[in-house]
């Protein structure tokens, strides 16, 4: 495969991980309730996600071969719906959710270096600079989770034990 085919397909990966993203994030937001600062950081990034894939789509609209791969896409959603439902079932769904958030933010992180070092290899300028921009956003997520993880577990925690307290 060259260059430019693998950086294409790369492309076409990161739209269906944002995707993926914008349907786990979604649904997430949607069963949070009684942590509004959390809620409002996903909601928040929900907005970012939208607008990544908007700018990705951009990409892929203006390369040869660029459309998005139907099958790879509909695989993404499919495995993020069944990710969001999962969670449903967990009484511990806000810091399950909370760490898979943090591994996700961290994989597309990775995604997007490599992405960049491709559109700079290629000297696709416009592309590098809207991944180097993502990649930004991507990084304040991430960081924003680990700065909250031990918060979040320790609210779920003590509200948990306070339920448990009440039902006796």
């Amino acid at each position: 495969m060259h260059m430019k085919d693998r950086f294409i397909a790369w492309l076409r990966d990161a739209h269906a991980m944002e995707e993926q993203a914008l349907t786990m994030l979604t649904a997430q937001a949607n069963r949070i309730q009684s942590y509004p600062e959390l809620k409002a950081r996903i909601e928040r990034h929900v907005l970012e996600t939208q607008e990544h894939l908007r700018l990705l789509q951009e990409l892929l609209d203006t390369l040869p071969s660029g459309g998005i791969s139907l099958v790879r896409d509909l695989t993404g959603r499919l495995a993020a719906t069944a990710q969001g439902l999962g969670g449903v079932l967990t009484s511990d769904e806000v810091v399950r959710g909370a760490m898979a958030g943090y591994a996700f933010e961290h994989m597309e992180i990775a995604a997007y270096r490599v992405l960049i070092a491709a559109a700079d290899e290629l000297g696709e300028v416009e592309a590098k600079a809207v991944f180097e921009r993502i990649l930004q956003e991507e990084i304040a997520m991430a960081d924003w989770l680990e700065g909250n993880l031990d918060d979040t577990t320790r609210l779920y925690l003590l509200r948990d034990e306070r339920d448990l307290q009440a039902k006796r």
